[in-house]
């Protein structure tokens, strides 16, 4: 009789399928973590609403480049920027700012600490009204929740792992200033000025330098406001034969240093709009498209918040965004585009957040009130006892 196991391969190697194709930087890298799609290294633009909706990954692949164009003269990108740029100097990548002064660092977002999270228990401040004697008992769960604070962090985490994970994504307060971390590295890289030269030439030897000098786990963000702006850009910086070959340059810079190199950039529609050609071949050297159309002005809708489903209140939505293109890598047939086609941005004083454009119910229509949970006015429901 034999006791040989049937059904099990055979496999001249010790290493698992696994361990040979997962990548092995990942790990070593600040700030990033695998994609749920395919396993490659991803990273957080600063807003997690934007982190969303790049084909499934739950952030910015490496290698990437964002586009953010915006039209009007707001500056809703502007702030997505600083986010970007803010979300890298806490995870410890290397920023690079094209074109602005230094004083644009000074003004970056400050984090929202645990502190600020916190909230006062609602058990802490609404007495047991009914049994008053079961007070002394505490809620359910607080006994087990005090024995685990009391075990010492080894007890419940084995080795090798970290007692205070850091956040993949941070929580940004417009009305804070950053407060930069001591080993944080933020460059301000100027463009040439000389009109027989290109304007761009000095940025990519700079870039191409710094990233050639740093460490393999280093990863660097780009971030470029407001790109050929008049008012921070030469004249001549628009023409083809110079912001082409920057972006050609920056895409073959990111492919040569293995992914290290992440960038987002805002464009003016107001002044470049999309049916010029310029602006259409910029598109195509993107990875990732989105447009930010604000609704006009109205001090009504400002003083006045919207009325959500819940009865709860809502910040009004305060434009559209479309998506005309996201990283879907397709050399690799990876991600998964959005479901929805339309979307709505609204940004507070601590978020950017993006959600599907949904119109509300017609005033008079009660059927489509009452699918909504919203309960007309004057009208009270029912309290049973």
């Amino acid at each position: 009789m034999s006791f040989r196991k049937r059904n099990v391969g055979l496999s001249g190697s010790g290493r698992s399928p696994v361990a040979q194709t997962a990548p092995h930087d990942q790990a070593q890298l600040s700030g990033c973590r695998p994609s749920a799609v395919d396993g490659r290294a991803v990273t957080s633009t600063g807003t997690a609403s934007l982190d969303a909706l790049l084909a499934g990954h739950s952030g910015l692949s490496l290698g990437c480049t964002l586009l953010i164009e915006e039209s009007g003269t707001t500056d809703y990108a502007g702030a997505l920027l600083r986010f970007f740029a803010a979300e890298g100097l806490l995870q410890d990548h290397h920023v690079h700012v094209i074109g602005m002064p230094e004083h644009w660092g000074r003004e970056l977002p400050g984090a929202v600490g645990d502190s600020d999270k916190k909230e006062k228990p609602a058990g802490s401040t609404e007495k047991m009204k009914i049994a008053w004697r079961y007070e002394s008992l505490g809620q359910f769960g607080d006994s087990t929740n005090a024995r685990e604070r009391s075990q010492p962090p080894s007890a419940s985490k084995g080795k090798g792992e970290e007692t205070t994970p850091q956040s993949f994504c941070h929580t940004f307060d417009l009305t804070k200033r950053l407060v930069h971390p001591a080993s944080s590295r933020l460059d301000f890289l100027q463009l040439n000025m000389n009109p027989s030269q290109s304007p761009f030439g000095p940025v990519l030897e700079q870039l191409s330098a710094a990233m050639s000098n740093s460490a393999p786990s280093t990863v660097h963000r780009v971030v470029i406001p407001s790109m050929l702006s008049p008012a921070l850009y030469p004249p001549h910086c628009n023409e083809p034969r110079h912001i082409l070959q920057f972006l050609h340059g920056l895409r073959a810079l990111s492919a040569g240093h293995a992914n290290r190199i992440i960038a987002m950039m805002s464009l003016p529609l107001s002044l470049y709009p999309r049916s010029s050609g310029l602006v259409r071949w910029i598109e195509l050297l993107a990875d990732g498209v989105f447009e930010l159309s604000p609704f006009p002005h109205s001090a009504d809708a400002d003083a006045n918040a919207s009325r959500g489903p819940s009865g709860t209140t809502e910040e009004p939505s305060q434009g559209l965004l479309q998506v005309h293109r996201i990283p879907m890598l397709h050399d690799r047939a990876s991600g998964t585009a959005p479901a929805e086609n339309d979307w709505t941005f609204t940004l507070s004083r601590r978020k950017f957040t993006i959600k599907p454009f949904n119109l509300p119910p017609i005033e008079g229509d009660t059927d489509a009130q009452h699918a909504s949970g919203s309960e007309p006015k004057g009208k009270k429901a029912d309290v049973e006892f």
